[in-house]
C-alpha cells in the first residue's frame, strides 16, 4: 500500500511549513515510541508522505526531542507530505482568544450550562443514546448540531514562507482557508485551529457564518508538534450578536475523550464550496499517532468521516453537542478510503493549559529515550527478568534529556508513575484496550517529575526524573523562524533541518537524500543543546570558489582544524580568521620601502566524505561583496548570527 499522511488544512498554493516552518512537517523517521515527541515538522514542519501508519516500527524513541527521534530500527516510514490543495481549496483553520460569548440559548428541557462562560451541551434522550447509530447522528447533525455551527468559523491566511535552499530569500505569497472554532476552557473562551493553517503568516482573518465581513486575528500561540493555534479578535464587532433579538455566537464545551463506533460529525468548511459542511461517521480506532506537521506521536482519534482540504482546524461534534476534537489530517493512498485524524480533547486541553500556564507553548515532554521491545523470553532472560517482570530496553539517550544523567543503556524500564509497561512498549487505556506507554509521558508538562522503575543489573531502582523536551540534532521544524546561513566567497553554509531537507529532495527526501545526512536525522543525539548539522549547501560560482562548483549539501565538520558545533560558532571563526586577514595585509601594506604584501593566509573546511575546501583568505574578502551583488544576497550572514558576529568583511 502506498499511503501519504496529509494535512487538511490550506486551500491554494500554501505549503504546510516545515517544521512550524517545514513546520516540520513529519519527518521520515522510524517509529520511536515519543514519550512525547513534540510538527516538523514544518512544520509547520513540511509533511511527508509515509507508508501507512500500519507500517510503523515497534522500537521507539521515549521522546528525544520535540520530534520523533528515528529509532535506530533499520525499519521506518515513508516520508508524510503535506496537503496542497489549489488555490481554491481551503485551507485548515486558524484559532483566536475572543472575549466573552455567552452560551448558546437551551434547546431543550435537559439543557444544561457547563458552567460559568461554558457553553451548554444538550443531552439527547436516554433512548436516542442507546440506540445510536448514523441515521440518528445524520437527523442529529441537521438538528442539535445547528446552533451550534455559528460557533465555527472560516479562516482565511497569507502566507509567505521562506525558501530554504535560498535563505536569503522568500517565496512568493500565497493564500489559504481552513476552519476555526469558538470553545471554553478555563473560565475562558478560545479561538482555535490548526498550526500548519498559519504556517508563516502575514495576516490572518476570520469570518463568522453567515456574516460577510472578514475579521483581523492575531495569532497568539502555536503548537507546532500538536498541530493546534490559539487566534485573538479584539473587533467586538466579531464577538457581538447578530441583532437585536439573536443571541450572542455560541461557546462549544469540550467533551470527554470518544469510544469506538460512537458517532460524531464533522464541521467545517472544506473545498467543493464557500458554505458550512457537516460530514457524519463513526470512531474507528483511538491510538498514539504520528502528527505530521509536527513529526510528534500523540494521542489521536481515527474516523470514517469524510475530511477534505479546509475542514483542518475544524470542530468534531458527538452526539451531545460536545467538542471531542479538532480535524487535521487524512491517510491518503488507493488503498486507503474515509480514514480522517482528529486531535482529541485531553491533547487540546493540555496546549490550552501549557498556554495558561506559561503564556505560550512550551511542547511535550519526553524521557528522550531510544527502547527496543523484550517480547524474547532469551533476552528477557539475559537481563535478569523474572517471569513476572515485563518492561522495555533502553538503548540509547538523548544527552540533552534531563532523563540522561540518571537512566543507562541497557537499562530496563519496567514502570512509568506507578503504571506497569508491557513488553512490547504498551501500557493498559481504558477497558480493554492498550496503549503506547509515550501517552502517559505526553499527558504531564515540561517540568514536570515523573517517577521511573527500572532494573538495573538485576536490581530495581527508582528514579525521579523531571521531564524536559529534549533537542534533535537535525529538527523536523523551525517554529516559523527564518532559516539560518553564512556566505563565505561562494560557499553558502547553513544547518540540516527537515524544511530544508524537503526543499532539497521534495517530498521524498526520506530516501532521497545523502546518506550521511539522513543518519544524523534518523540516529543523531546533539552533545550539547546547541549542536547544529552546518551543512555547505551550495558553492556560487566566483574566481575563490574555482574548482568547487559541484559540491552541494555536504556536512562541514571542522573549519582551520577546529571542530564546527553550530554556525554560529562558525561564523564567529571565519569573522575572527578574516579579521586576522586583515590586519596582517594592513601590517604588511605599511612595511619597509611601501612594498604592499598580502598575508597569505587560507580557510580550510573539512567535509564529510574526507573531502576537503581550502580559500584564501584574502579571495574571499575580495570576492564575497560580489558574489553578493551577483546573486542579490544583502547580507553575508542571516540576522540571528549579525546579532552574535556582525560581519566584518566591509559587505555589509
Amino acid at each position: 500500500m502506498q499511503a501519504s499522511m496529509r494535512l487538511l488544512g490550506r486551500s491554494g498554493p500554501v505549503a504546510a511549513s516545515a517544521a512550524g516552518p517545514a513546520s516540520a512537517g513529519p519527518r521520515p523517521v522510524p517509529y520511536l515510541a515519543n514519550l512525547s515527541l513534540a510538527p516538523t515538522s514544518t512544520a509547520s514542519a513540511p509533511s511527508v508522505a509515509c507508508a501507512g501508519l500500519a507500517s510503523i516500527h515497534s522500537s521507539g524513541l521515549a521522546g528525544p526531542e520535540g520530534p520523533l527521534a528515528a529509532a535506530s530500527a533499520p525499519a521506518r516510514r515513508a516520508p508524510l507530505r503535506p496537503l496542497r490543495a489549489p488555490a481554491a481549496r481551503p485551507c485548515p483553520p486558524l484559532a483566536s482568544v475572543n472575549g466573552q460569548v455567552g452560551p448558546p440559548p437551551p434547546r431543550k428541557a435537559g439543557a444544561r450550562p457547563g458552567g460559568e462562560g461554558a457553553a451548554v451541551a444538550v443531552a439527547p434522550p436516554a433512548e436516542a443514546e442507546e440506540e445510536g447509530g448514523l441515521e440518528e447522528l445524520d437527523e442529529e447533525a441537521g438538528q442539535q448540531l445547528a446552533p451550534y455551527m455559528d460557533a465555527v468559523v472560516k479562516v482565511y491566511c497569507m502566507h509567505t514562507e521562506p525558501n530554504f535552499s535560498l535563505p536569503w530569500q522568500r517565496k512568493r505569497q500565497t493564500s489559504s482557508s481552513s476552519s476555526g472554532f469558538v470553545v471554553s476552557h478555563g473560565g475562558r473562551q478560545w479561538l482555535l485551529t490548526n498550526a500548519h493553517s498559519v504556517d508563516y503568516h502575514t495576516q490572518v482573518k476570520v469570518k463568522r457564518r453567515g456574516d460577510d465581513r472578514k475579521f483581523l486575528a492575531k495569532v497568539i500561540s502555536v503548537g507546532v508538534d500538536c498541530d493546534i493555534a490559539a487566534l485573538q479578535v479584539d473587533d467586538p464587532d466579531f464577538w457581538a450578536p447578530g441583532g437585536p433579538d439573536a443571541p450572542p455566537p455560541p461557546v462549544l464545551a469540550l467533551g470527554p475523550l470518544p469510544r469506538l463506533q460512537d458517532g460524531v460529525a464533522v464541521v467545517g468548511y472544506p473545498v467543493g464550496g464557500d458554505t458550512i459542511s457537516v460530514t457524519a461517521g463513526v470512531v474507528s480506532r483511538i491510538e498514539v499517532t504520528d502528527y505530521s506537521h509536527g513529526s510528534t506521536e500523540l494521542l489521536a482519534i481515527q474516523i470514517d468521516a469524510a475530511i477534505n482540504g479546509g475542514n483542518s482546524g475544524g470542530p468534531v461534534f458527538n452526539r451531545q453537542c460536545q467538542c471531542v476534537g479538532i480535524a487535521f489530517q487524512a491517510l491518503v493512498g488507493s488503498d486507503v478510503e474515509n480514514v480522517g485524524y482528529v486531535i482529541p480533547t485531553p491533547v487540546v486541553t493540555h496546549f490550552l493549559e501549557d498556554y495558561m500556564r506559561t503564556g505560550g507553548f512550551s511542547g511535550f515532554p519526553a524521557l528522550g529515550v531510544q527502547w527496543q521491545r523484550m517480547e524474547s523470553d532469551a533476552l528477557r532472560r539475559a537481563y535478569g527478568l523474572t517471569p513476572g517482570q515485563k518492561g522495555v530496553l533502553v538503548r540509547s539517550l538523548n544527552p540533552t534529556s534531563s532523563a540522561a544523567p540518571l537512566l543507562q543503556p541497557d537499562d530496563v524500564l519496567l514502570a512509568f508513575d506507578g503504571t506497569p509497561i508491557s513488553n512490547d512498549g504498551t501500557v493498559p487505556f481504558r477497558t480493554g484496550e492498550r496503549i503506547s506507554f509515550s501517552y502517559l509521558i505526553t499527558n504531564k508538562f515540561v517540568g514536570d517529575t515523573a517517577e521511573l522503575e527500572v532494573l538495573r543489573g538485576g536490581a530495581v531502582q527508582k528514579l525521579a526524573v523531571t521531564l524536559s523536551k529534549p533537542k534533535a540534532l537535525v529538527p523536523p521544524h523551525l517554529s516559523n523562524r527564518d532559516p539560518p546561513y553564512l556566505v563565505v566567497g561562494g560557499l553558502v553554509f547553513t544547518t540540516a533541518s527537515e524544511p530544508y531537507l524537503q526543499s532539497e529532495y521534495g517530498s521524498d527526501y526520506g530516501s532521497d537524500a545523502p546518506v550521511k545526512l539522513l543518519d544524523r536525522l534518523y540516529h543523531g543525539f546533539p552533545s550539547t543543546p546547541d549542536e547544529e548539522v552546518v551543512v555547505l549547501s551550495q558553492v556560487l560560482a566566483c574566481d575563490a570558489t574555482l574548482g568547487y562548483e559541484d559540491i552541494y549539501n555536504v556536512q562541514l565538520l571542522r573549519f582551520n582544524g577546529s571542530p564546527v558545533r553550530n554556525l554560529k560558532q562558525l561564523s564567529t571563526l571565519v569573522r575572527e580568521a578574516l579579521a586576522a586577514e586583515e590586519q596582517a595585509a594592513g601590517e604588511a601594506a605599511a612595511g619597509a620601502d611601501g612594498v604592499v604584501a598580502a598575508a597569505g593566509g587560507f580557510l580550510r573546511f573539512d567535509l564529510d566524505y574526507n573531502e576537503v575546501l581550502v580559500l584564501q583568505a584574502k579571495d574571499v574578502l575580495a570576492m564575497t561583496p560580489e558574489v553578493m551583488r551577483a546573486h542579490s544576497i544583502p547580507h553575508p550572514m542571516s540576522p540571528d548570527l549579525r546579532e552574535a558576529a556582525p560581519a566584518t568583511d566591509g559587505s555589509a
